[in-house]
């Protein structure tokens, strides 16, 4: 039977078009919404399980090593990686000693007169780079100074926190020259642990993002 409208008495209207579509565009933007979320998850989690892993690689305790070997490289950024190099060249663990970041407008006469030994030993054994900006920098004139004097093997003097990320990029320019590294503890690193300050935590994290990014250069 029909009634006034045309409708078989009992029947149900049929669901309007528009809202199924609607009904599937909604289950299709949560579904969208679960996925990046659980990308945004494991990415999260892949980077806080790197910092740890990178954490490890920091030399925790001041041991050093007492190999020599054909050259000395030190990283410019603090005065004690500079008084360690110039030890370490003293005690003859090297042939010859690159200061690699040195700020272009940095005269020898002003190092002589700030580190002892520099002015004894940099006529005959010191090298001054003032190319390298940054730590790829450093590397790329690393490898050349390495080059022009011979040299297949290297000590390393930087800052601890700093050294995992020097050696990626150093590995990566130096084409097989072997590496040792002589990692320099500040007087913060001695005493307080890398979680205890903010600074100190911010400076890791800065640290690890720019490890990461070298090795996504490097491969």
């Amino acid at each position: 039977m029909l009634d006034m409208n045309g409708m078989t008495s009992g029947s149900e209207p049929d669901s309007p078009p528009m809202a199924g579509n609607a009904a599937r565009g909604r289950r299709g933007r949560s579904f969208l919404s679960v996925l990046l979320w659980s990308f945004s998850g494991a990415v999260i989690a892949g980077l806080i399980a790197g910092f740890v892993v990178y954490l490890k690689e920091i030399p925790s305790v001041e041991t050093r090593t007492t190999r020599g070997a054909d050259g000395i490289v030190v990283l410019t950024g603090g005065a004690q990686r500079m008084a360690d190099a110039i030890e370490l060249l003293a005690q003859s663990r090297g042939k010859r000693l690159l200061v690699s970041g040195v700020n272009p407008i940095t005269t020898t006469d002003e190092l002589k007169k700030q580190i002892p030994d520099f002015a004894r030993l940099s006529e005959c054994c010191i090298d001054l780079g003032h190319e390298a900006q940054n730590t790829l920098g450093n590397a790329v004139e690393t490898a050349g100074w390495a080059k022009k004097h011979g040299f297949k093997s290297l000590l390393i003097v930087t800052s601890a926190w700093h050294m995992p990320r020097a050696l990626v990029e150093l590995e990566h320019e130096t084409d097989g020259i072997e590496l040792i590294p002589y990692p320099v503890f500040t007087e913060r690193m001695r005493e307080h642990s890398w979680w205890s300050t903010p600074q100190t935590v911010r400076l890791l994290v800065f640290e690890y993002l720019k490890y990461l990014a070298a090795l996504v250069r490097a491969t």
